[in-house]
């Protein structure tokens, strides 16, 4: 037996799957592909997690593109994180190329042109459906830690939001909360010390601070009614294909605070809301996160710890999280550990540095008799990956360096027109892009001061007025007694009575 035909034997075993499963391409060696040695991965373990990573230009968002479309396919809808902004075309089926032929024809597959359901969701002012939350979906928990805050601070946050409960006060955006803060240290002060006890103006001053820094970067937008609904994002069309949510997060690249507070309150409230699963054979969503090193940019310890435990926990409700980035270094290792699948595009070795990561991505990967994994890193052309996944009882499958299939959609953006039609046919445009600001705590409160400031105004009015009229009374003297009475006047008549007496 011939090394291609043992190989091809190799990956035909390893990736043998009894249930449902996507084909990523076929299996290369020697810098071969081995017609129809087809690297396949089952929908049962896709909730595991996974990486997909490589040098820029080495194409990991068109292996996002084709994973994501296969979803879509086999009736399971996917949330991707569009950075870049060259996701949209996913719409628009492919308009074919020589090149994409040669490809499928070395890898075995039909090729089959197609476009995808789509809806275009924005985080900011750029067109699409509106995504937000309100603070008091967040919870002082969460919020603190977006925050970074100190136990003594995040002990006042739960106050804030205990009195706005036992208030009856919506915390539904930023300035709402703002606005229960200065409240406490302000005009509710002996209020809030006879409740809940003494509250530090130089932490309250601390946690405002914070939440402009956030505002600065964009938060006031996302936070607010109306409330995205999670369930939203899980939409089969009328052909039984999963619906793509492509968020365009092109004006937010310089803003990890903000991309990682909606990240972390998505994956909450996923979990939060999502029934438990178990072992299913397939998921009920996929998230992918491009750009994944902006989750973890400048993040906190106690924000990194609450990512690792919901990566832990959310797989259990079927969801399955993959992390674009250029290098799996940026991904922390307790995350990293968590990933079931891995596509490994290209690393350069430019540097010591990249040197260095090379050997350490290596290590992440099984040994092969087939590959040097070190060297084959850096060899992999342009859409090519090495692979390394769960079969269907959880065990890691054979590394096969593969040829990647092509985007049966469009590898372009859309059109301005295009796009306005995507985004003017949606039902969830109409949902939720409706702005609502109805009463809530800044409303409220401010009304309750300016009620207690109008009592106060009456009060201070009445003790004045009665001293002025009592001094009056007492002072005021008639002009004629004032004569008569007047130490003038008395020295007048006893002199005439005395030249009388003379």
């Amino acid at each position: 037996m011939s090394n291609k035909e043992k190989f091809f034997a190799h990956i035909e075993k390893g990736y043998t799957t009894k249930g449902d499963f996507i084909t990523m391409g076929a299996g290369m060696i020697e810098g071969e592909t081995v017609n129809k040695a087809f690297v396949k991965i089952p929908l049962k373990t896709l909730n595991r997690h996974g990486l997909i990573a490589g040098a820029t230009g080495t194409g990991k968002t068109k292996t996002l593109q084709v994973i994501a479309e296969n979803l879509s396919d086999k009736g399971i809808p996917v949330l991707l994180m569009d950075l870049k902004g060259d996701l949209s075309g996913i719409a628009q089926p492919s308009p074919g190329h020589r090149k994409i032929d040669e490809r499928h024809e070395a890898i075995g597959l039909p090729f089959d042109a197609k476009g995808f359901p789509v809806e275009i969701l924005s985080l900011s002012e750029q067109e699409g459906v509106r995504l937000r939350a309100t603070v008091s979906e967040f919870g002082p928990i969460l919020l603190s830690r977006i925050l970074d805050l100190t136990v003594t601070q995040e002990g006042i946050v739960a106050v804030v939001f205990k009195y706005c409960d036992d208030n009856k006060l919506p915390l539904l955006d930023l300035k709402d909360f703002k606005k229960v803060l200065q409240y406490a240290t302000g005009e509710g002060k002996a209020e809030f010390q006879k409740e809940y006890g003494r509250m530090s103006t130089s932490s309250t001053g601390t946690i405002l601070r914070k939440i402009i820094e956030l505002e600065q970067q964009g938060a006031d937008l996302f936070f607010g009614e109306k409330s995205f609904d999670v369930d939203d994002l899980t939409r089969i069309d009328e052909n039984g294909r999963g619906y793509i949510n492509i968020i365009r997060l092109t004006d937010i690249q310089d803003k990890p605070k903000l991309f990682s507070t909606f990240m972390l309150s998505l994956l909450a409230e996923i979990y939060a809301t999502f029934p438990e699963q178990g072992d299913s054979d397939r998921p009920e969503l996929i998230l992918f996160i491009d750009e994944a090193h902006l989750i973890f940019k400048e993040a906190s310890k106690a924000l990194l710890d609450q990512i690792e435990s919901i990566v832990k926990l959310i797989r259990s409700k079927g969801i399955g999280l993959y992390f674009v980035t250029q290098n799996p270094t940026d991904v922390p290792d307790a995350v990293l550990s968590q990933l079931g699948l891995k596509v490994q595009h290209a690393l350069r070795a430019f540097t010591a540095k990249d040197r260095k990561a090379i050997k350490l991505t290596a290590e992440n990967y099984p040994d092969s008799e087939f590959y040097d994994t070190k060297e084959i890193l850096t060899s992999l052309g342009i859409g090519e990956a090495l692979i390394s996944a769960l079969d269907e009882k959880g065990r890691p499958t054979p590394l096969a360096a593969t040829m990647l299939r092509a985007p049966m959609s469009r590898m372009d953006v859309l059109t301005d027109s295009e796009l306005k039609s995507v985004i003017t046919s949606s039902k969830l445009v109409k949902k939720y892009n409706e702005e609502i600001d109805r009463e809530s705590a800044y409303e409220i409160l401010n009304e309750k001061i300016e009620k207690a400031e109008k009592e106060a105004e009456k009060e201070k009015a009445k003790p004045t007025t009665r001293k002025t009229s009592s001094r009056r009374k007492s002072t005021r003297m008639n002009p004629i007694v004032k004569v008569l009475t007047s130490a003038t006047f008395i020295r007048g008549v006893l002199g005439v009575m005395k030249k009388v007496i003379r």
